[in-house]
């Protein structure tokens, strides 16, 4: 038998609608918070494979869910992404560091 792991809400209905029996349960909090960690990993591997824009939104999902999960609002995350980025910036520049001059 595969191991099992966390999918979307609906996928069981659509699993049903194609005439196959789902086997499904629903997590406890701890659980959750670790299946969604582990969904972040596959989420992100797929990706660093793929690169395209349904994957970031895959990322993107599991991430907000993930905020949610942990107690925090979306709004709450983007201030302090907003407030991160006011004090440290963004990523826009490109800007790579090598190190200090002197450091080895």
């Amino acid at each position: 038998m595969s191991q099992g792991k966390l999918v979307r809400d609906k996928i069981p209905q659509i699993i049903t609608a194609a005439g196959k029996k789902p086997i499904t349960r629903i997590l406890e909090q701890e659980e959750y918070l670790a299946e969604l960690d582990r969904k972040l990993n596959e989420e992100v591997a797929e990706y660093q494979t793929d690169k395209s824009i349904e994957e970031m939104a895959d990322v993107l999902e599991v991430l907000l869910t993930i905020c949610e999960a942990r107690g925090h609002s979306v709004e709450e995350l983007m201030a302090v992404r907003e407030e991160k980025r006011q004090k440290r910036g963004g990523f826009e520049q490109k800007i790579f560091w090598d190190g200090n001059e002197g450091c080895s």
